[in-house]
């Protein structure tokens, strides 16, 4: 038989004026409030991790990673065709 899933309660003050409208975009997403309001929440989530510009490198990788780095460029003949083909909105 399956697990039932743990869930625990996040809450969040907002000013009525939010509250209204975060009620009335779950109306219109014919959803409740609780759910229409988690669901944004983790879309915004994955959105901000997904966007991270900053990138960690540990130090014990460094030199692997400038070795990469300053390699010469490798010609990728298919990128080379695609690059040279005239797109299809101006064909």
């Amino acid at each position: 038989m399956a697990q039932p899933s743990v869930t625990s309660i996040l809450s969040v003050r907002i000013s009525p004026d939010e509250r209204a409208l975060l009620e009335n975009a779950a109306e219109q997403a014919h959803t409740n409030l609780s759910d229409f309001v988690r669901r944004k929440a983790l879309e915004a989530a994955e959105i901000d991790v997904l966007n991270r510009n900053v990138v960690t490198i540990p130090a014990k990788d460094w030199e692997k990673f400038e070795a990469w780095i300053e390699r010469p460029a490798t010609k990728v003949t298919a990128i080379e065709q695609l690059a040279a083909r005239t797109p299809s909105w101006e064909r």
